[in-house]
């Protein structure tokens, strides 16, 4: 099944080519489950084989993925806020908690939508406070294209790199998202000392 959907991406994407990866990133990072560990590295297989090229193909992923994020930021801007300042108070969320969480996320929010955009699941998910809280839209367009640039292009290597190995490339896909939220538990790590340092 897993080759029968390879083949399937590797050719929808060389057919449809970079808006291919865009509308299949696009789908990744809203609600769609379309993983972005089997859409980029067959990009990087067609980058190794001379139809396709880097840069192109990063973008493509990059801003697919920035695309899916505003449709859950604006569904949950203008749909997902009202409801909580109304209802929240029957599932534990009262206004004045919201307050103080949205409160946290325009604080914080460059760093957990950076980090957010390299974890499984949360890449999913992070748009959604981002929304209710009315993130800046130049900080949260800058923040999601650094995460997802960064995931596609790790991606799109082991794609380059291993081939049409489905195998292969599942394996260094898992290898890669550990060593990615190692680093990213590091860079939280740093912010978490750096603020308390600058607050004191």
């Amino acid at each position: 099944m897993l080759h029968s959907l390879i083949h399937w991406l590797l050719e929808t994407i060389g057919s449809m080519g970079y808006p291919g990866i865009f509308l299949l990133m696009a789908m990744e990072s809203s609600i769609i489950p379309v993983p972005s560990e089997l859409v980029m590295p067959p990009a990087g297989y067609l980058i190794h084989q001379g139809r396709m090229d880097w840069l192109p193909t990063i973008l493509a992923g990059a801003f697919g993925s920035l695309a899916g994020a505003y449709a859950n930021y604006y569904a949950a801007h203008y749909l997902g806020r009202p409801l909580i300042l109304k209802y929240g108070r029957y599932v534990l969320i009262p206004p004045d908690k919201f307050q103080r969480v949205e409160a946290f996320f325009l604080q914080h929010g460059e760093i957990s939508t950076f980090i957010g955009r390299l974890l499984p699941v949360i890449r999913h998910l992070i748009s959604i406070p981002a929304g209710v809280a009315g993130m800046n839209h130049l900080r949260f367009s800058l923040y999601t294209l650094l995460g997802a640039g960064l995931w596609c292009s790790i991606l799109t290597w082991i794609g380059y790199a291993i081939g049409q190995n489905q195998e292969l490339v599942v394996a260094w896909s898992h290898r890669a998202l550990l060593w990615v939220v190692l680093a990213s538990c590091g860079l939280v790590a740093c912010y978490v000392w750096w603020h308390r340092r600058r607050r004191h």
